[in-house]
């Protein structure tokens, strides 16, 4: 069994993550095994009404792996039963990021394909005497809907006749009737311990224009009857949901039993919940409409395509979303378990560049001024294919500030007065003068290279147990790095009981102005970098020719404990 240090770093055993699935698996596994089905189709059905996140993220790789798996397919079906909150804006973004994440579905739905059909199935149940118009406001409904402690109790229009029901929905699909003066609903058990099973409200009338049907429409099927008949429609033989759906399941089978129709199965497993973020589309489009954020797509937002921006791969969001698996019960994810494999994804493939965000002026004397010498640099010793590049050193270059100490350490390893270090990909240098201002401050340091020991052809014989990065201070180009952290203060945020906007992170976003090695002006937005001994950037969609922008994803190691 791995240790707990391991869990953290994300290096799960095998079982592990077999028995994270296993539930899920084995039902399918025996499902296949006994001939129910001959195949699997599983579904991933959002609803239009904004941005996929993480959470969405973990739901997806669920349902398309497991088809993915078991020789199955998955439908992406849109669930536009409200269009006072739908818009295209959030299919097309939905699609996008489904694909991004690198899945295809076998057939692309919209629950308002099937609302004809729903629709007949309204009137099925109202022939059955199992459905009714009820024309209570919504506040006596409620009181006569009773307790979870007390049953509630029906009202006269219950006991409407089936012809007085049918006549009485076609009037409020026709518009006859004013938004909110009625409803149906299912005639099921005002005394049932599950409160959804207290005659639930099937269709509403709603007078607003449908992204897709237009103004056909004027009563929309109510979630509950929607989602579970979309599933039978489509023969879902797996329709896996988050465990707020548990109660639902119930009503999913009530319907799927008294329409008698395909017997689509309802499983439920526990959503994700990360720590120092919120998962509701809700709370996320209140910090993009009060402008806490720039939008959908910041970089600080857990939405798909804020990670995309920030620079997170889809490799590893499959991978944190294998890694921790599904289980039965809600729990909160440490955020440093998505860096970690961000962190070691990136580690593979990004290209290591040389940016000085705190410059500090050094002139090395010996070289000659108007001097340019070309040193070449892998790109990423950790792919050897990933070839080199040449940079341009000269007299003048900048460095860190941190990287030089005036009274330093005995083991410190960077440069100080006498000292040396090596500059990455070209000499040693040795510091010979510290240049102060009146204040104090040292604003330049002037050096020496030591002859011969430039980068790969070094026979000077000096010893040199420090690297430091460096660029030109005339072959550069000026950057904006943003340097983005963790949106909120506190893990966990659903369990504060004020104003969640309370706990937002003040410093989440600190822009630094910084100097880039020339090769840097031809990134593109898929290109992926790692700023040696800072972190792992990538390129922003707000760059243009007169900025270049850098947003930082994570950091080398995680230092928010710190």
């Amino acid at each position: 069994m791995s240790t707990g240090k391991n869990k953290k770093k994300g290096m799960s055993s095998k079982e592990e993550k077999e028995r994270s699935l296993n539930f899920i698996e084995e039902i399918i596994e025996a499902d296949l095994a006994s001939g129910k089905h001959d195949s699997i189709l599983t579904r991933f059905p959002p609803e239009p009404n904004g941005y996929l996140h993480i959470g969405h993220a973990k739901s997806i790789c669920l349902n398309f792996g497991l088809a993915n798996k078991y020789g199955g397919g998955t439908n992406l079906r849109f669930d536009d039963t409200n269009p006072v909150t739908e818009d295209t804006e959030y299919v097309d973004s939905i699609k996008d990021d489904v694909k991004w994440l690198g899945f295809n579905w076998v057939n692309e739905f919209y629950a308002s394909d099937y609302f004809d059909t729903l629709y007949e199935y309204a009137e099925k149940l109202i022939n059955k005497g199992l459905a009714y118009v009820d024309e209570t406001s919504s506040e006596e409904m409620a009181e006569q809907k009773g307790t979870p402690t007390e049953p509630g109790k029906r009202n006269k229009f219950s006991e409407r006749s089936i012809e007085d029901n049918l006549r009485i929905f076609r009037e409020m699909r026709d518009g006859k009737h004013p938004e909110g003066s009625m409803v149906l609903r299912a005639k099921i058990d005002m005394t049932s311990s599950n409160m959804l099973m207290r005659d639930p409200i099937i269709y509403r009338i709603k007078f607003a224009h449908h992204h897709r049907t237009g103004d056909k429409w004027c009563i929309y099927p109510m979630y509950d009857l929607a989602h579970g008949q979309s599933d039978s429609i489509e023969h879902i033989t797996h329709s896996v949901c988050t465990l707020e759906f548990v109660p639902h399941r119930e009503l999913y089978n009530w319907f799927i039993e008294k329409l008698e129709i395909f017997p689509s199965k309802q499983y439920e497993f526990a959503r994700l919940n990360l720590g120092y973020t919120v998962m509701s589309k809700r709370k996320l489009k209140q910090l993009v409409e009060e402008n806490y954020v720039s939008g959908w797509d910041d970089p600080r937002m857990p939405t798909i395509s804020g990670l995309r921006r920030r620079g997170y791969t889809p490799k590893s969001i499959r991978d944190f979303c294998d890694r921790i698996g599904i289980a039965k019960r809600d729990n909160l994810i440490d955020v440093s378990l998505l860096e970690f494999f961000i962190r070691d994804h990136l580690n593979k493939i990004s290209s290591r560049v040389m940016v000085v965000s705190d410059p500090l002026k050094v002139t090395i004397t010996n070289i000659p001024e108007g001097h340019v010498e070309n040193c070449e640099i892998d790109n990423n010793p950790e792919d050897e294919e990933s070839g080199s590049r040449i940079v341009p050193f000269d007299r003048v270059i900048y460095i860190e500030k941190e990287d030089f100490m005036e009274d330093a350490p005995k083991k410190y390893f960077r440069l100080k007065p006498d000292g040396v270090v090596r500059l990455k990909g070209a000499y040693i240098i040795q510091c010979d003068e510290v240049i102060k201002d009146a204040s104090g401050e040292v604003i330049e340091l002037k050096c020496h290279y030591i002859e011969n020991s430039k980068s790969g052809q070094d026979t000077s014989g000096v010893k040199c147990k420090g690297v430091i990065h460096w660029v030109s201070a005339t072959h550069n180009v000026p950057v904006e790095l943003r340097l983005y952290d963790r949106l909120f203060k506190e893990e966990d945020v659903n369990a504060y009981e004020g104003d969640f906007k309370d706990l937002i992170n003040e410093n989440s976003l600190q822009i630094v102005t910084a100097y880039a090695e020339p090769s840097l002006k031809d990134a593109t937005l898929e290109d992926k970098f790692q700023f040696m001994r800072q972190g792992y950037y990538v390129l922003d969609k707000d760059s243009n020719e007169d900025k270049i922008i850098f947003n930082r994803t994570v950091g080398l190691r995680d230092s928010w404990k710190k």
